[in-house]
């Protein structure tokens, strides 16, 4: 079937803008997604309806079969968030959770210790965002909910530490990616001076999305900078409401993800039977990426490398490993107890069962990140990078072009893929210096874009692992998002002209503490701190 070629036509941009635009109207994640996917079918089909249909169906099939194969990478996601549904369940069945809970409780004396905790605890958790953002929800939702924090809140604090943190640290899954576009970028420049790891480390400090974002988690939950629909949402928790679902207004299709179903705690849980099953799914995630990484390292004749394995790692069955080790040690946890199996087995379905709205919304996202990339979005995005422009606003251009495009394509890594090499070329062929100031506007504008993107996988994981409502987070997270975005541009519009780290990082310093003033006093002007900070 031939498909019809968009890659200079604006209408590539119509199925993402469709689905975004309906999944903001309309709160429902996977009517939209849906829309978006017959949308771009009946383009692509050039309007005819038996081509469309057909596309429509091998677009969904190829979600689970590749090549004539499994689709391992989509699977072990999938395989993985049952396992952790599973294993989350068991955990709240031996009593762990609870026991956690009121542990954390004496110790954590107030709502803003226990936004803090789940702060922490994001900025620790970063060898992998889909990791992070499950189980930090998992470790921090009773805590949080014991202190009446909102799920939208926690929500927040977990997308805004799983992605800005992966990106800056060169031994995550993230990392990994990175460096190996970078290589061949270094490669085909002749640039000798630095190793894609030495470049990647260069980066870092320029990345001013990832650093201010993860400044901002921090500011929200330390002043209680609460702004905008997240208002709504803290008033609404410090009242009691929005903990138990059946009060709630959730997504039809979502209620998996929100559902706390009815498992009956242990009184014999301890704060080591949940603590230990994640402890050994951390060790054991880590322990299987050196390994695989480890495996392709040897099939290519080259010596174990530490950030060698990192880079060739197979994330995807690295995070089946860990999702079987912390399952077991869940269960052992429940059998030493004398559980009946008839519970354990009951759990274990309840488990599975809350992750199937999440892995359906990942399967949309999935097919409709199918049907842009066939579109060609990400390309006819990319020619406007390009043109006559001068050098110095091409940081901040990039910054915002990597947004756009990572927010309609709902996929940073894609936009990495993409926006990466053509930033190098542009470097290339105008300003060398400038090189990894564009580069990490690339990175810096794509994390952003796909914070905003209700489209976006991370952003859907970071719902599920809140437990809250999909929409929302993305409509309560969107003002923080935007503030640390114009803290960038300032950071990136200096960068370019004055070529200095030191005068572009002070005066992104600067535009973080003013956008952190205003925030704090439109929290002020609409709510006493005493009922939501």
């Amino acid at each position: 079937m031939t498909l019809i070629d968009f890659a200079s036509s604006p209408l590539s941009l119509l199925p993402p803008v469709v689905a975004l635009t309906l999944a903001i109207v309309t709160r429902r994640v996977l009517l939209s997604l849906g829309m978006g996917i017959i949308l771009g079918a009946i383009l692509l089909a050039d309007y005819s309806v038996g081509n469309s249909l057909t596309y429509v169906k091998n677009t969904l099939f190829g979600v689970f079969v590749e090549d004539g194969s499994i689709n391992a990478g989509n699977m072990s996601i999938i395989g993985f968030l049952v396992l952790l549904g599973m294993m989350t369940a068991l955990l709240t069945l031996s009593g762990g959770t609870r026991a956690f809970a009121d542990w954390a409780q004496s110790r954590v004396k107030s709502k803003r210790g226990a936004k803090l905790l789940a702060a922490f605890l994001g900025i620790f958790i970063f060898i992998d965002d889909y990791f992070n953002s499950l189980a930090v929800g998992a470790i921090s939702r009773p805590v949080t909910d014991r202190f009446y924090v909102s799920r939208a809140k926690l929500a927040y604090i977990l997308d805004s530490t799983a992605a800005p943190m992966c990106v800056v640290m060169p031994a995550s899954s993230w990392g990994a990616y990175i460096m190996t576009i970078i290589s061949g970028i270094l490669v085909s420049h002749g640039i000798t001076e630095y190793s894609a790891l030495g470049a990647y480390m260069r980066l870092v400090p320029m990345n001013f999305y990832a650093i201010f974002a993860l400044l901002m988690v921090f500011a929200v939950a330390w002043f209680g900078l609460t702004v905008g629909k997240m208002r709504d949402h803290e008033i609404a928790a410090s009242q009691g409401r929005g903990f138990d679902e059946n009060q709630s207004d959730e997504l039809e299709e979502a209620r998996a993800l929100d559902e706390e179903l009815d498992i009956r705690e242990s009184e014999k849980g301890k704060v080591s039977d949940l603590i230990l099953p994640i402890v050994l799914l951390i060790v054991a995630t880590v322990a299987s990426m050196l390994y695989t990484g480890g495996q392709a390292l040897a099939e290519a004749g080259k010596p174990f490398a530490l950030l060698g394995a990192f880079e060739n790692t197979n994330v995807g069955t690295s995070l089946i490993y860990g999702g079987l080790v912390g399952l077991i040690v869940a269960l052992i946890t429940v059998v030493k107890q004398g559980i009946a199996a008839v519970e354990v087995n009951r759990t274990l379905w309840i488990g599975a069962k809350s992750m199937f709205g999440a892995i359906l919304i990942l399967v949309f996202a999935w097919s409709i990140g199918t049907v842009i990339g066939d579109m060609k979005t990400g390309s006819y995005l990319s020619t406007m990078a390009q043109g006559n422009i001068d050098p110095q606003w091409l940081p901040v251009i990039l910054f915002l072009l990597s947004g756009v495009m990572a927010f309609s394509t709902g996929s940073s890594w894609g936009t990495f893929g993409i926006m990466l090499p053509i930033a190098g070329d542009m470097a290339g062929n105008t300003d060398i210096a400038l090189m990894l100031p564009m580069l990490s506007a690339v990175l810096a504008g794509s994390v952003f874009g796909d914070h905003c993107s209700p489209i976006s996988d991370t952003t859907i994981l970071s719902s599920t692992g809140a437990r809250c409502n999909h929409i929302d987070h993305v409509a309560t997270q969107l003002p923080y998002a935007l503030s640390v975005a114009l803290v960038s541009c300032v950071g990136f519009i200096v960068l370019g002209m004055t070529d200095s780290l030191a005068l572009s990082f002070s005066a992104a310093s600067v535009a973080f503490v003013a956008v952190c003033f205003v925030l704090s006093m439109l929290s002020k002007a609409k709510m006493s701190d005493s009922k939501i900070a």
